[in-house]
This record gives structure tokens, sequence and C-alpha cells, in this order.
């Protein structure tokens, strides 16, 4: 029988072991869809804010009916896709911060808890953008001022969410040599290691 043959990072793989043996599913199906429709949907809305009223609201209402999936995925779905898993804290979250500034956190398999703390604050202002969105369409809300500002400082703080929540993905997948966006694709991530949390 060959010897193990060690790899760069310190797995042991056997001779001719396949690339996905050395990784683990953690983002199921209905998670991975969620994020990527929801993304689409954003970026629709966005695109279409000033124009193409009814497409607008179209991709205002498909994000609000993702938002709901989510909401009831995060209790009943796989262990990964559970809000239990990864919603954390505000202390834990801080302190994971600060590791962070220090470029001492550690690797997560699941979201770490700033990942976690993201994607509440996304839920809840994208919950806020599609609330107000609609109100703006009902007879009792068409027109009033407050409901407008509140639904375009709803949707330009999500935008602001976005841009953080996409400089958070560069920064792990580099600090942690692995590619995020390729692991919410496939739903796929290198197999914890010794110091990971799982």
């Amino acid at each position: 029988m060959p010897k193990p043959a060690k790899t760069d990072r310190n797995i042991s793989v056997a001779a001719g072991e396949q690339p996905e043996a050395r990784e683990v599913r953690v983002w199921d199906r209905v998670v991975r869809s969620f994020h990527w429709a929801l993304v689409l949907s954003f970026a629709t809305a966005w695109l279409t804010r000033h124009s193409l009223e009814d497409i607008h609201h179209l991709a205002g209402y498909a994000a609000g009916a993702l938002i709901a999936l989510r909401l009831a995925w995060g209790v009943l779905g796989p262990p990964y896709a559970r809000f239990s898993q990864f919603v954390r804290g505000p202390a834990t979250v801080l302190g994971y911060l600060s590791a962070m500034l220090g470029g001492r956190e550690a690797r997560y398999i699941g979201h770490n808890p700033a990942g976690g703390a993201m994607v509440v604050a996304l839920i809840a202002i994208m919950s806020a953008t599609a609330l107000t969105g609609w109100l703006m369409t009902t007879d009792a809300y068409f027109g009033v001022a407050w409901v407008e500002t509140a639904h375009g400082l709803a949707a330009h703080g999500l935008l602001l969410l976005v841009l953080l929540h996409i400089c958070g993905v560069a920064l792990a997948s580099f600090r942690h040599r692995e590619n995020l966006v390729r692991a919410m694709i496939t739903g796929r991530k290198r197999k914890a290691e010794q110091a990971d949390i799982p």
C-alpha cells in the first residue's frame, strides 16, 4: 500500500485520492440558490430603480419571497444553514473582528462570527427595503414622504452592506487561502484542520 503523501497544507492524502475527498459539503443547494437569486434580485432592483417600474417591483417581490424562504430554512434546514449554527452574540462578533484586525482570526467551516452578523444585517435591511417598497405601492402609503425616504435609505444602506460583504469575503478568502465565491457555488470547502472551528 502506498504511503500517504503530504500536501502543502499538511493534509494527508492517499495516492490517487480525488480533490473532493479533501473537502466537506457546507452550504446546501437551497442556501446557494437563495444567495445567488438574492444577488440577482437586488442587482435587478437597483438597476431599474429609475426606470422599468414593473421589473423593479417584481425584483423587490422576489427578494421579499427569498427572505421568507431563508428565514424558514434558517430554522428547518441542515446544520450549516441554521441560524443557531452561525448567529453569535455581540461579544463573540467583536472578539472575532478584533482578532481579524490583528491577523489572527480562526478559520470557520461555516460562516465566521462576522459573516453570520452580516447575514443577519443583510436579511434585516433587505426586508426593510422590500417592505417599504411594497408600502409605496399601497393606497395608504403611496406618495408618503417618510416611506419613500425610508425606502431610499434602506436601499443605499443595503448597497453599502453588500460592498462590505464583498470586502469581507475577499479578505477571508485571502487570509485562509480559500475561494469563498467558489464555495458558495459548489457548496464545498476545505476540510477542517486542527485549528479550524467546525
